[in-house]
């Protein structure tokens, strides 16, 4: 598999680029490129270490060696403290889409690159069929 391909489903992909249609596409430019970049994939074709919607993630910031877990949800379902990360927030953004072992540079709002790598999908929907979420 080529390391930089991304891959997203044609669910995710519609979702994602409805929120983005009624945003600043400014704000959201480098995921919009990410989206425009991907490979699309159907829900039977999700690989289990996806990073899909609603998919809870551990990843390493190999910057400082910080692993943390999150979920990567729609905006109005994010809620920092419950580890909920929207998919337009810069870290949402970097990770959905890659793989297992996957690495990726990623600009965040403070101006700062940093490089992170996906270690495990603990929950992903497609994996679960949950196909609702």
């Amino acid at each position: 598999m080529n390391e930089d391909v991304i891959l997203i489903t044609e669910k995710d992909q519609l979702r994602i680029k409805n929120i983005l249609s009624f945003q600043d596409s400014d704000d959201f430019e480098n995921l919009e490129l990410e989206l425009d970049r991907a490979k699309i994939i159907t829900d039977d074709e999700v690989p289990p270490d996806l990073v899909t919607m609603n998919s809870t993630v551990k990843f390493l910031n190999l910057h400082d060696s910080k692993e943390v877990t999150i979920t990567i949800v729609y905006p109005s379902d994010a809620n920092f403290a419950e580890g909920k990360v929207s998919v337009l927030a810069s870290l949402g953004s970097a990770l959905i889409g890659l793989r297992v072992g996957q690495e990726i540079n990623w600009m965040f709002p403070d101006g700062k690159t940093k490089r992170l790598k996906i270690l495990e999908v603990l929950f992903q929907p497609e994996a679960n069929e949950q196909w609702h979420l």
